[in-house]
């Protein structure tokens, strides 16, 4: 816990003299920064003081540190000019002439600052986040970190310049160690709603809190209690002493499992194949990374892509950043592809696939024919290279990635189970083994939004085909009449008249395709890495976790985060040997042999690849591993989005972040 004792002293409050307006007796009395109020005196009674008013006195938020104490989130302090809303709502016309004139005094745009001017929800208003999303009783901040000189120059001219504030508070920064970005993990600050603030009582009208990753997830820790000041008034609204102080309590700071230099690592690896995938003519639009400690779940790294700078929530994100990050087209960067995105899991599923088989009856020491393709129905399922092995063991078909040897422990299954007449609890040892793995729920990481997934047994399907059977049927009327291309139009209404009749059946080709990763499963990045780190550590399913202390900025005193679960994978002993033994191979004469070749011999690796064939789209390329083989210390779950093959571009990628795990020791 190294980085909880480095924890320094910071910056308890930001001293700033704001000017009090009151309108009468009733006037408002907004939202202030108050840490001195001189001139006033504590307490005493005062015979020209008609009523209190309270003043929230934010509490400064707690940063984020990774496991070496190396800073991911701290506060810098910035100049803010805000406007009471009663300008606008008096003359609005006036007002935006006067907002136009105050950007012209700063030397900023003036359009982010007039959308700020509106409230969202409003008719006119522009969309978020431009428009103004927090209480409408406070000050609007209009703009954050301009020029100090040129802010004060505002109030100076108050008859130019009516409603226009200038305060200095904290604003959030993320330094950006190692130059990482770490931006779907970390998360960002956005204004508190109206209806937070009424159904919290610790928050306040302008108040930030977490909207993603980290920031959210331990946001009540991290934003700590804000403070209160009664101060009395006088007719004249003027304050004539304090009456009361509670001091805010600062966040707690939250020290991580993280370790920069390996996030580092993981986003340049990411970046650098991604890269070269589509110099060789892949799409690789999309990615991630994770790398995680099997004996204990702490997760060292999550990295995403594509991605951005997290510090362009700072001050208010402007509305051509903000569809920047939500544009599908490019990518989604809000999205971690981590966590929040699931992937056909393609060969790295085998894994599993291999428990359910031997919890199906059959045995590790029997060997299984592995032709180029095997026959279903009257349909054709083939290796990917289209390459016939004759007799060979499961460890063979894992090394190898043989197909039709799991499309045929797949097949028999499903016929044991009733095929098409099975009913729809009976139980199909595929589809539980990979839930008992962790498939098709959450993880349990400490990080919100996160995906379940998909296992898609027969109940999932029947659900799906409740759900979407009035869209089926009303295609298998009416055809796909917008696609041009005729053979696909026959092709769409011949599944959409088939899915609108029995769609809720689970089929043979469907449990054939479930046992390699294809179809219709998903998984995400960490929930495969749980997965491949039940096997490194023998047989435990882990909850992963980020958080692992919160620490008291003042007087250093730490609050462990509370660990997950763990339960036993469904994997005898020997089955898990068996399996490693498989997966030490895959790296050494098997489908990622090329990649690892130079791998020095103190750190061998065990691993999978897989390539999902997704339709509509390229392959996915997947390398799910783990390192040193013989006594694991950190998994490396690495996938690229219409990358190609495991091993052309998922796994280079684990490969370069395996380095770098063994030269940190």
């Amino acid at each position: 816990m190294s980085g909880a004792h480095r924890v320094h002293g910071r910056l308890l409050a930001v001293l700033v003299l704001v000017l009090l307006a009151f309108g009468g007796l009733v006037g408002r009395l907004g939202q202030v920064q108050l840490a001195g109020a001189e001139g006033f005196t504590d307490g005493g009674a005062d015979a020209t003081a008609l009523d209190t008013r309270t003043l929230v006195v934010p509490a400064l938020r707690g940063r984020i540190l990774d496991r070496g104490g190396r800073v991911l989130a701290e506060n810098r302090t910035s100049t803010v000019v805000t406007l009471e809303r009663r300008v606008v709502a008096d003359d609005r016309a006036r007002a935006e002439a006067q907002v136009r004139d105050v950007a012209r005094v700063l030397g900023v745009d003036a359009g982010p600052l007039l959308g700020r001017t509106w409230l969202c929800g409003e008719e006119g208003a522009p969309p978020a986040p431009t428009c103004w999303s927090g209480s409408p009783q406070v000050p609007v901040p209009l703009v954050e970190g301009v020029d100090a000189a040129r802010a004060l120059s505002l109030v100076e001219q108050p008859g130019r310049f009516p409603g226009v504030a200038v305060t200095s508070r904290p604003v959030r920064h993320y330094p950006r160690p190692d130059g990482v970005s770490a931006a779907q993990l970390v998360g960002y600050l956005g204004p508190v709603t109206a209806e937070e603030v009424e159904a919290s009582d610790t928050l306040v009208g302008d108040d930030l809190v977490g909207r993603a990753g980290l920031e959210q997830q331990y946001d009540a820790a991290l934003r700590g209690v804000p403070g209160r000041t009664v101060v009395a008034v006088d007719a004249r609204g003027l304050v004539t002493h304090v009456v009361s102080r509670t001091p805010p309590v600062p966040g707690r700071d939250l020290v991580t499992s993280l370790d920069v230099r390996v996030q580092a690592s993981a986003e340049r690896a990411l970046r650098r194949e991604m890269r070269r995938a589509r110099a060789r003519g892949w799409a690789a639009d999309s990615g991630a990374v994770v790398v995680l400690d099997p004996r204990d779940g702490a997760v060292a790294a999550l990295a995403s892509a594509p991605t951005y700078d997290p510090n362009v929530w700072t001050g208010g994100i402007s509305q051509a950043d903000y569809a920047r990050l939500t544009d599908p087209d490019r990518g989604t960067p809000l999205l971690s592809r981590a966590t929040d995105v699931g992937f056909a899991p393609a060969s790295t599923m085998k894994v599993a696939s291999v428990a359910a088989a031997v919890a199906d009856g059959r045995s590790l020491t029997a060997d299984y024919d592995c032709p180029s393709r095997y026959r279903i129905g009257d349909r054709w399922f083939r290796n990917y290279e289209t390459r016939e092995h004759g007799a060979i063991s499961l460890a063979t078909a894992l090394e190898i990635s043989c197909d039709t040897v799991f499309y045929d422990l797949a097949y028999a299954s499903w016929l044991r189970q009733g095929g098409l007449g099975a009913a729809a609890d009976v139980r199909d040892p595929f589809a539980a083994t990979a839930r008992r793995l962790g498939l098709g729920r959450p993880t349990g990481v400490d990080l919100p939004h996160e995906d379940a997934g998909r296992v898609p047994d027969r109940s999932w399907r029947r659900a799906t085909w409740e759900d979407q059977r009035e869209q089926l049927c009303r295609r298998a009327d009416t055809g796909y009449p917008e696609v041009r291309d005729r053979e696909r139009r026959r092709f769409l209404r011949a599944v959409a008249e088939e899915n609108c009749a029995s769609g809720w059946q689970l089929r043979a080709g469907d449990a054939a395709n479930f046992s390699v990763g294809q179809g219709d499963v998903l998984a995400t990045p960490l929930q495969m890495a749980v997965v491949y780190g039940a096997v490194a550590n023998g047989g435990s399913v882990l909850t992963p976790r980020v958080g692992t202390a919160l620490v008291d900025p003042a007087g250093g005193a730490e609050q462990a985060v509370e660990g997950g679960r763990t339960r036993r994978a469904p994997m005898s002993r020997s089955t898990v040997r068996y399996v490693q033994d498989a997966l030490a191979r895959v790296p050494v004469t098997g489908t990622a042999a090329g990649v690892f070749a130079d791998m020095p011999r103190d750190w061998p690796v065990a691993g999978k690849t897989g390539t999902a064939e997704v339709v509509g789209k390229r392959d996915t390329s997947w390398f799910v591993s783990y390192a040193p083989a013989g006594a694991p210390r950190w998994v490396v779950a690495a996938v690229v989005g219409q990358g190609g093959t495991g091993s052309s571009t998922a796994a280079p990628v684990a490969e370069s972040v395996h380095r770098t795990l063994r030269a940190l020791g």
